[in-house]
Protein backbone atom coordinates (compact mmCIF):
# COMPACT_ATOMS: atom_id res chain seq x y z
CA UNK A 1 0.00 0.00 0.00
CA UNK A 2 1.41 3.50 -0.71
CA UNK A 3 1.32 6.26 1.64
CA UNK A 4 -1.31 7.83 0.37
CA UNK A 5 -3.37 4.83 0.64
CA UNK A 6 -3.96 3.50 -2.57
CA UNK A 7 -3.29 0.63 -3.91
CA UNK A 8 -0.21 -0.39 -5.77
CA UNK A 9 -0.56 -1.18 -9.96
CA UNK A 10 1.61 -3.03 -11.87
CA UNK A 11 2.88 -1.21 -14.92
CA UNK A 12 2.93 -2.00 -18.35
CA UNK A 13 6.29 -0.49 -19.80
CA UNK A 14 4.55 -0.04 -23.63
CA UNK A 15 1.79 1.84 -22.09
CA UNK A 16 3.48 4.05 -19.22
CA UNK A 17 6.53 5.90 -19.91
CA UNK A 18 9.12 5.34 -16.94
CA UNK A 19 12.36 5.50 -18.82
CA UNK A 20 14.70 8.29 -18.60
CA UNK A 21 15.13 8.99 -22.13
CA UNK A 22 11.41 8.29 -22.35
CA UNK A 23 10.46 10.82 -19.66
CA UNK A 24 12.87 13.51 -21.45
CA UNK A 25 11.29 12.82 -25.07
CA UNK A 26 7.49 13.09 -24.00
CA UNK A 27 8.24 15.98 -21.62
CA UNK A 28 7.50 19.69 -22.48
CA UNK A 29 11.13 21.65 -23.52
CA UNK A 30 10.95 24.48 -20.62
CA UNK A 31 10.51 22.04 -18.29
CA UNK A 32 13.61 20.15 -19.02
CA UNK A 33 15.50 23.59 -19.30
CA UNK A 34 14.23 24.44 -15.86
CA UNK A 35 15.65 20.77 -14.60
CA UNK A 36 18.66 22.05 -16.10
CA UNK A 37 18.47 25.39 -14.12
CA UNK A 38 17.54 23.78 -10.72
CA UNK A 39 20.29 21.47 -11.14
CA UNK A 40 23.20 24.58 -11.72
CA UNK A 41 21.87 26.88 -9.02
CA UNK A 42 20.25 24.27 -6.53
CA UNK A 43 17.58 22.22 -5.56
CA UNK A 44 14.20 23.26 -3.64
CA UNK A 45 11.67 21.22 -1.68
CA UNK A 46 8.22 22.25 -3.93
CA UNK A 47 4.92 21.50 -3.46
CA UNK A 48 3.05 21.44 -6.19
CA UNK A 49 -0.72 21.81 -6.49
CA UNK A 50 -3.21 19.37 -9.41
CA UNK A 51 -6.66 20.74 -10.34
CA UNK A 52 -9.14 21.20 -12.89
CA UNK A 53 -10.85 24.02 -14.43
CA UNK A 54 -14.53 22.01 -14.18
CA UNK A 55 -16.63 19.93 -11.56
CA UNK A 56 -15.18 16.15 -11.97
CA UNK A 57 -14.85 13.27 -9.64
CA UNK A 58 -11.65 12.16 -8.37
CA UNK A 59 -9.80 9.42 -10.55
CA UNK A 60 -6.23 10.13 -9.43
CA UNK A 61 -4.63 6.73 -8.80
CA UNK A 62 -2.85 6.20 -12.47
CA UNK A 63 -1.16 9.31 -11.67
CA UNK A 64 0.41 8.55 -8.37
CA UNK A 65 0.82 5.14 -9.05
CA UNK A 66 2.93 6.48 -11.90
CA UNK A 67 4.65 9.36 -9.51
CA UNK A 68 5.23 6.39 -6.81
CA UNK A 69 6.75 4.47 -9.36
CA UNK A 70 9.19 7.50 -10.94
CA UNK A 71 10.10 8.17 -6.91
CA UNK A 72 11.17 4.70 -6.73
CA UNK A 73 13.58 4.73 -9.59
CA UNK A 74 14.96 7.91 -9.13
CA UNK A 75 15.61 6.80 -5.41
CA UNK A 76 13.53 10.27 -4.02
CA UNK A 77 11.16 10.56 -2.09
CA UNK A 78 7.39 12.22 -3.07
CA UNK A 79 4.64 13.18 -0.90
CA UNK A 80 1.21 12.65 -1.75
CA UNK A 81 -1.52 14.29 -0.18
CA UNK A 82 -4.13 13.33 -2.04
CA UNK A 83 -7.39 15.67 -0.44
CA UNK A 84 -10.31 13.98 -2.56
CA UNK A 85 -9.91 10.04 -2.12
CA UNK A 86 -10.82 8.14 -5.51
CA UNK A 87 -14.56 8.11 -6.15
CA UNK A 88 -15.16 11.74 -4.85
CA UNK A 89 -16.99 14.77 -6.22
CA UNK A 90 -14.03 17.60 -6.77
CA UNK A 91 -15.13 20.94 -7.20
CA UNK A 92 -14.48 23.22 -10.40
CA UNK A 93 -10.46 25.16 -9.33
CA UNK A 94 -10.14 22.96 -6.00
CA UNK A 95 -6.49 21.08 -5.50
CA UNK A 96 -7.57 17.29 -6.07
CA UNK A 97 -3.96 16.37 -4.47
CA UNK A 98 -0.98 18.50 -3.54
CA UNK A 99 2.89 16.51 -4.13
CA UNK A 100 6.00 17.70 -2.23
CA UNK A 101 9.62 16.66 -3.39
CA UNK A 102 12.55 17.90 -4.92
CA UNK A 103 12.10 20.09 -7.53
CA UNK A 104 14.62 18.80 -9.76
CA UNK A 105 12.82 15.27 -9.85
CA UNK A 106 9.44 16.92 -9.89
CA UNK A 107 9.71 19.60 -12.64
CA UNK A 108 10.28 17.29 -15.57
CA UNK A 109 7.35 14.71 -14.22
CA UNK A 110 4.59 17.69 -14.43
CA UNK A 111 3.62 16.79 -18.21
CA UNK A 112 3.03 13.16 -18.12
CA UNK A 113 1.38 13.31 -14.52
CA UNK A 114 -0.88 16.00 -15.96
CA UNK A 115 -2.06 13.70 -18.61
CA UNK A 116 -2.92 10.89 -16.07
CA UNK A 117 -4.74 12.85 -13.90
CA UNK A 118 -7.16 15.10 -15.95
CA UNK A 119 -8.65 12.70 -18.79
CA UNK A 120 -9.70 10.16 -16.37
CA UNK A 121 -11.30 12.52 -13.91
CA UNK A 122 -13.87 14.02 -16.39
CA UNK A 123 -14.78 10.57 -17.69
CA UNK A 124 -15.45 9.59 -14.30
CA UNK A 125 -17.75 12.44 -13.62
CA UNK A 126 -19.13 11.44 -17.12
CA UNK A 127 -19.64 7.61 -16.07
CA UNK A 128 -20.92 8.34 -12.77
CA UNK A 129 -23.76 10.45 -14.18
CA UNK A 130 -24.75 8.21 -16.88
CA UNK A 131 -25.16 5.28 -14.29
CA UNK A 132 -26.68 7.36 -11.52
CA UNK A 133 -29.21 8.79 -14.33
CA UNK A 134 -30.27 4.82 -15.10
CA UNK A 135 -29.70 3.05 -11.71
CA UNK A 136 -31.27 -0.67 -13.24
CA UNK A 137 -29.07 -0.75 -16.32
CA UNK A 138 -26.54 -2.67 -16.29
CA UNK A 139 -23.63 -0.45 -18.29
CA UNK A 140 -20.83 -1.95 -20.44
CA UNK A 141 -17.33 -0.17 -21.44
CA UNK A 142 -16.66 -0.37 -24.74
CA UNK A 143 -14.37 2.86 -24.92
CA UNK A 144 -11.43 1.04 -26.01
CA UNK A 145 -11.84 1.22 -30.00
CA UNK A 146 -12.51 4.99 -29.72
CA UNK A 147 -9.44 5.72 -27.93
CA UNK A 148 -6.09 7.41 -28.81
CA UNK A 149 -3.69 4.33 -27.80
CA UNK A 150 -3.45 1.39 -25.26
CA UNK A 151 -2.72 4.26 -22.40
CA UNK A 152 -5.73 6.15 -23.06
CA UNK A 153 -7.79 3.04 -23.41
CA UNK A 154 -6.40 1.73 -19.88
CA UNK A 155 -7.21 5.29 -18.40
CA UNK A 156 -10.37 5.46 -19.78
CA UNK A 157 -11.41 2.26 -18.45
CA UNK A 158 -10.46 2.86 -14.98
CA UNK A 159 -12.16 5.97 -14.97
CA UNK A 160 -15.41 3.88 -15.62
CA UNK A 161 -14.76 2.00 -13.03
CA UNK A 162 -14.25 4.79 -10.44
CA UNK A 163 -17.77 6.79 -11.69
CA UNK A 164 -19.50 3.87 -11.63
CA UNK A 165 -18.31 2.80 -8.27
CA UNK A 166 -19.74 6.04 -7.03
CA UNK A 167 -23.12 5.63 -8.45
CA UNK A 168 -23.57 2.17 -6.97
CA UNK A 169 -22.71 3.64 -3.64
CA UNK A 170 -25.13 6.67 -4.15
CA UNK A 171 -27.64 5.48 -5.80
CA UNK A 172 -27.13 1.74 -5.55
CA UNK A 173 -27.06 1.40 -9.44
CA UNK A 174 -25.64 -1.44 -11.03
CA UNK A 175 -23.26 0.70 -12.89
CA UNK A 176 -20.13 -0.71 -15.29
CA UNK A 177 -20.68 -4.63 -14.82
CA UNK A 178 -17.93 -5.16 -17.47
CA UNK A 179 -15.78 -3.93 -20.45
CA UNK A 180 -14.85 -5.27 -23.91
CA UNK A 181 -11.34 -6.15 -24.12
CA UNK A 182 -8.92 -8.26 -21.58
CA UNK A 183 -6.09 -5.93 -20.82
CA UNK A 184 -8.62 -3.55 -18.57
CA UNK A 185 -11.18 -5.94 -17.42
CA UNK A 186 -9.85 -6.28 -14.05
CA UNK A 187 -10.81 -2.62 -13.24
CA UNK A 188 -14.63 -4.51 -13.18
CA UNK A 189 -13.62 -7.23 -11.10
CA UNK A 190 -13.75 -9.66 -14.31
CA UNK A 191 -10.69 -12.04 -15.05
CA UNK A 192 -11.63 -11.19 -19.24
CA UNK A 193 -13.35 -9.09 -22.36
CA UNK A 194 -16.85 -9.55 -22.85
CA UNK A 195 -18.80 -9.62 -26.28
CA UNK A 196 -20.64 -11.53 -28.66
CA UNK A 197 -20.87 -10.12 -32.44
CA UNK A 198 -19.81 -7.31 -34.42
CA UNK A 199 -21.37 -6.54 -37.73
CA UNK A 200 -18.79 -8.30 -39.94
CA UNK A 201 -20.08 -11.21 -37.89
CA UNK A 202 -23.61 -10.84 -39.02
CA UNK A 203 -22.64 -9.77 -43.15
CA UNK A 204 -20.53 -13.03 -42.67
CA UNK A 205 -23.16 -15.23 -42.11
CA UNK A 206 -25.48 -13.69 -44.17
CA UNK A 207 -28.54 -13.25 -42.37
CA UNK A 208 -29.47 -12.64 -38.43
CA UNK A 209 -30.07 -15.91 -37.69
CA UNK A 210 -27.89 -17.76 -39.07
CA UNK A 211 -25.51 -15.51 -37.50
CA UNK A 212 -27.46 -16.96 -34.06
CA UNK A 213 -26.88 -20.19 -35.22
CA UNK A 214 -23.68 -20.13 -35.58
CA UNK A 215 -23.15 -18.38 -32.11
CA UNK A 216 -24.65 -21.03 -30.41
CA UNK A 217 -22.98 -24.02 -32.48
CA UNK A 218 -19.55 -22.36 -31.17
CA UNK A 219 -20.60 -21.57 -28.11
CA UNK A 220 -23.13 -23.80 -26.76
CA UNK A 221 -25.38 -22.91 -24.02
CA UNK A 222 -23.83 -19.78 -23.13
CA UNK A 223 -26.00 -16.45 -23.11
CA UNK A 224 -26.63 -14.76 -26.11
CA UNK A 225 -26.65 -10.92 -27.69
CA UNK A 226 -27.75 -10.82 -31.03
CA UNK A 227 -27.07 -7.71 -32.79
CA UNK A 228 -30.32 -6.95 -35.28
CA UNK A 229 -29.85 -4.48 -36.92
CA UNK A 230 -27.77 -5.06 -39.70
CA UNK A 231 -30.56 -5.81 -42.50
CA UNK A 232 -32.86 -3.26 -41.04
CA UNK A 233 -35.36 -6.09 -39.95
CA UNK A 234 -35.24 -4.93 -36.16
CA UNK A 235 -38.08 -6.47 -35.61
CA UNK A 236 -38.64 -9.48 -38.27
CA UNK A 237 -34.80 -10.72 -37.08
CA UNK A 238 -35.89 -9.98 -33.48
CA UNK A 239 -38.68 -12.42 -33.25
CA UNK A 240 -37.44 -15.13 -36.07
CA UNK A 241 -34.46 -15.58 -33.45
CA UNK A 242 -36.72 -15.99 -30.39
CA UNK A 243 -38.88 -18.84 -32.15
CA UNK A 244 -35.47 -20.42 -33.04
CA UNK A 245 -34.36 -20.30 -29.61
CA UNK A 246 -37.17 -20.18 -27.36
CA UNK A 247 -35.43 -22.38 -24.28
CA UNK A 248 -32.70 -19.07 -24.47
CA UNK A 249 -35.31 -16.72 -24.63
CA UNK A 250 -37.24 -18.53 -22.16
CA UNK A 251 -34.27 -18.63 -19.51
CA UNK A 252 -33.30 -14.96 -19.80
CA UNK A 253 -30.23 -15.78 -21.77
CA UNK A 254 -31.26 -14.32 -25.02
CA UNK A 255 -30.52 -10.84 -25.42
CA UNK A 256 -30.81 -8.74 -28.49
CA UNK A 257 -28.54 -5.57 -29.37
CA UNK A 258 -29.88 -2.40 -31.16
CA UNK A 259 -27.38 -0.24 -32.79
CA UNK A 260 -29.13 1.28 -35.45
CA UNK A 261 -27.38 3.97 -37.74
CA UNK A 262 -28.88 7.55 -36.70
CA UNK A 263 -29.29 8.01 -41.26
CA UNK A 264 -32.66 5.84 -40.25
CA UNK A 265 -35.99 4.54 -38.12
CA UNK A 266 -36.00 0.86 -37.22
CA UNK A 267 -38.37 -1.25 -38.76
CA UNK A 268 -42.05 0.06 -38.83
CA UNK A 269 -41.53 3.14 -37.21
CA UNK A 270 -41.82 6.47 -38.40
CA UNK A 271 -41.92 9.85 -36.48
CA UNK A 272 -45.81 9.81 -35.88
CA UNK A 273 -45.48 6.26 -34.96
CA UNK A 274 -42.70 6.92 -32.86
CA UNK A 275 -44.37 9.68 -31.27
CA UNK A 276 -47.48 7.43 -30.26
CA UNK A 277 -45.09 4.61 -28.96
CA UNK A 278 -44.04 7.17 -26.32
CA UNK A 279 -47.46 8.32 -25.62
CA UNK A 280 -48.36 4.50 -24.72
CA UNK A 281 -45.50 4.01 -22.34
CA UNK A 282 -43.80 7.46 -21.31
CA UNK A 283 -46.26 10.33 -22.10
CA UNK A 284 -44.59 12.94 -19.96
CA UNK A 285 -41.18 12.40 -21.78
CA UNK A 286 -42.60 14.40 -25.03
CA UNK A 287 -44.69 17.29 -22.95
CA UNK A 288 -42.11 19.74 -22.44
CA UNK A 289 -40.06 21.82 -24.17
CA UNK A 290 -37.26 19.55 -25.72
CA UNK A 291 -34.40 20.85 -27.97
CA UNK A 292 -33.29 19.35 -30.87
CA UNK A 293 -31.16 16.67 -29.60
CA UNK A 294 -33.59 15.89 -26.69
CA UNK A 295 -36.19 15.46 -29.32
CA UNK A 296 -34.01 12.93 -31.32
CA UNK A 297 -32.88 11.19 -28.49
CA UNK A 298 -37.18 10.39 -28.05
CA UNK A 299 -38.46 10.15 -31.37
CA UNK A 300 -35.73 10.56 -34.32
CA UNK A 301 -34.08 7.86 -36.19
CA UNK A 302 -31.47 5.52 -34.55
CA UNK A 303 -31.56 3.99 -30.82
CA UNK A 304 -34.36 6.40 -30.04
CA UNK A 305 -36.80 5.73 -26.89
CA UNK A 306 -39.23 5.17 -29.06
CA UNK A 307 -37.19 2.90 -31.14
CA UNK A 308 -36.78 0.88 -27.51
CA UNK A 309 -39.89 0.76 -26.30
CA UNK A 310 -41.33 -0.78 -29.97
CA UNK A 311 -38.97 -3.21 -29.36
CA UNK A 312 -39.89 -4.34 -26.17
CA UNK A 313 -43.65 -3.88 -26.95
CA UNK A 314 -42.85 -6.53 -30.39
CA UNK A 315 -40.89 -8.44 -27.52
CA UNK A 316 -43.95 -8.65 -25.09
CA UNK A 317 -46.63 -9.33 -27.72
CA UNK A 318 -44.86 -12.67 -28.72
CA UNK A 319 -44.60 -13.77 -24.98
CA UNK A 320 -40.64 -13.09 -24.93
CA UNK A 321 -41.06 -11.11 -22.17
CA UNK A 322 -37.51 -12.32 -21.04
CA UNK A 323 -35.44 -11.41 -23.66
CA UNK A 324 -33.55 -8.72 -22.95
CA UNK A 325 -32.51 -5.59 -24.80
CA UNK A 326 -28.97 -3.82 -24.79
CA UNK A 327 -28.56 -0.64 -26.50
CA UNK A 328 -25.27 1.02 -28.16
CA UNK A 329 -24.85 4.71 -30.44
CA UNK A 330 -24.30 7.46 -28.62
CA UNK A 331 -25.39 6.85 -25.15
CA UNK A 332 -23.51 9.43 -23.27
CA UNK A 333 -24.28 11.97 -20.53
CA UNK A 334 -27.13 13.63 -22.59
CA UNK A 335 -28.86 10.76 -23.87
CA UNK A 336 -28.81 8.40 -20.95
CA UNK A 337 -30.71 11.31 -18.84
CA UNK A 338 -33.53 11.45 -21.59
CA UNK A 339 -33.28 7.32 -21.43
CA UNK A 340 -33.99 7.88 -17.76
CA UNK A 341 -36.85 10.34 -18.36
CA UNK A 342 -38.30 8.18 -20.97
CA UNK A 343 -38.40 5.22 -19.14
CA UNK A 344 -36.65 3.09 -21.83
CA UNK A 345 -36.77 -0.51 -21.29
CA UNK A 346 -33.53 -1.06 -21.23
CA UNK A 347 -31.61 -4.29 -19.69
CA UNK A 348 -27.53 -3.36 -20.64
CA UNK A 349 -25.88 0.11 -22.56
CA UNK A 350 -22.77 -0.79 -24.51
CA UNK A 351 -20.76 2.77 -24.70
CA UNK A 352 -17.86 4.59 -25.03
CA UNK A 353 -19.20 7.83 -25.43
CA UNK A 354 -18.80 8.27 -21.44
CA UNK A 355 -15.38 9.58 -23.28
CA UNK A 356 -15.06 13.31 -22.60
CA UNK A 357 -16.52 14.76 -25.55
CA UNK A 358 -15.12 18.34 -25.47
CA UNK A 359 -11.25 17.84 -24.48
CA UNK A 360 -10.31 20.95 -23.10
CA UNK A 361 -12.20 20.18 -20.27
CA UNK A 362 -9.36 17.39 -19.53
CA UNK A 363 -6.44 19.66 -19.08
CA UNK A 364 -5.12 19.22 -15.62
CA UNK A 365 -3.19 22.11 -14.00
CA UNK A 366 -0.16 21.75 -11.65
CA UNK A 367 1.22 25.08 -9.70
CA UNK A 368 4.13 25.67 -7.32
CA UNK A 369 2.32 26.92 -3.97
CA UNK A 370 5.32 26.58 -1.73
CA UNK A 371 8.96 26.96 -2.10
CA UNK A 372 10.98 25.02 0.59
CA UNK A 373 8.04 25.57 3.41
CA UNK A 374 7.24 28.92 1.91
CA UNK A 375 3.88 29.72 0.33
CA UNK A 376 4.33 31.11 -3.02
CA UNK A 377 2.03 31.25 -6.16
CA UNK A 378 1.53 33.20 -9.30
CA UNK A 379 -0.78 35.81 -8.83
CA UNK A 380 -4.40 34.86 -9.44
CA UNK A 381 -3.81 31.23 -8.16
CA UNK A 382 -3.90 31.99 -4.58
CA UNK A 383 -6.99 29.67 -4.20
CA UNK A 384 -4.66 26.87 -4.22
CA UNK A 385 -2.57 27.84 -1.12
CA UNK A 386 -3.00 24.67 1.41
CA UNK A 387 -5.79 25.56 4.05
CA UNK A 388 -5.26 23.03 6.88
Amino acid sequence: MSADGMKPKAFDMERWPVEEADIADWTDHYLRRTKEVVGRFGDAIVTYALFLRRPVISAPRLAIDWLHEMAARRKVRFDVELRYEEGKWVGAGEAILYVTGPLYHLVDLETLLLQKLGPPCVAAYNAYTMCADLPRVAFMAMDARHCAGTEMAEAMAYAASVGSARARRKVGALGFTGNATDATAHYFGAEGGKGTMPHAFIGYAGSTLRAAEMFDECYPGEPMTVLIDYFAREITDTLTVCRRFPRLAGDGKLSVRLDTPGGRFIEGLDPPASYAVLERNAPDAVRGYRTEAELRYLVGPGVSAAAIWTLREALDAEGFDRVKIVASSGFGPAKCKIMAEAKAPIDVIGTGSYLPEQWPETYATADIVAYDGEPRVKVGREFLLKKD
